[in-house]
C-alpha cells in the first residue's frame, strides 16, 4: 500500500505561481510512476504530468507543458508540481497518484493509477 498526502493548494491570483507537494509513504517506490491530475467541478479527472520515481523521466499533457513542471526529491521523499502563470481555468482539485508501472511508458490515464491522495484545492482568481 502507498499513502499519498498532497499539500500546497490555496487561493492565488491569475499570473501567480504555486508549488504543490505530495508526500508518499508506505513502501519503496522503485519502479513506480508518480503523477498529478486535476478535476474541476463537473469535469473528468485530467492528466497533467507524470514522472518515474527512480529515473526521473517525465511526460506532460500538452495543455500544461509550457507552464507546469513535475519533479521529485527522493531524499526528501516528496513529489512536486510547480505551476506558473496560473489562469482561472486552472481552478480545480489537484491529486497526486502512484502506480507500480511495468515497462518503459509513463501512464496518463487515471485508471492506470492504483493509489491516490485526498486532493488539494487550487483556486485562481482573475
Amino acid at each position: 500500500q502507498v499513502q499519498l498526502v498532497e499539500s500546497g493548494g490555496g487561493l492565488v491570483q491569475a499570473g501567480d505561481s504555486l508549488t504543490l507537494s505530495c508526500a508518499p509513504s508506505g513502501r519503496t517506490l522503485i519502479g513506480y510512476a508518480m503523477s498529478w491530475f486535476r478535476q474541476a467541478p463537473g469535469k473528468e479527472r485530467e492528466f497533467l504530468a507524470a514522472i518515474w520515481w527512480s529515473g526521473g523521466g517525465t511526460t506532460y499533457a500538452e495543455s500544461v507543458k509550457s507552464r507546469f513542471t513535475i519533479s521529485r526529491d527522493t531524499k526528501k521523499n516528496t513529489l512536486y508540481l510547480q505551476m506558473n502563470s496560473l489562469k482561472s481555468e486552472d481552478t480545480a482539485v489537484y491529486y497526486c497518484a502512484a502506480a507500480n508501472t511495468p515497462g518503459l511508458t509513463l501512464r496518463t490515464r487515471a485508471a492506470d493509477y492504483e493509489y491516490w491522495g485526498q486532493g488539494t484545492q487550487v483556486t485562481v482568481s482573475s
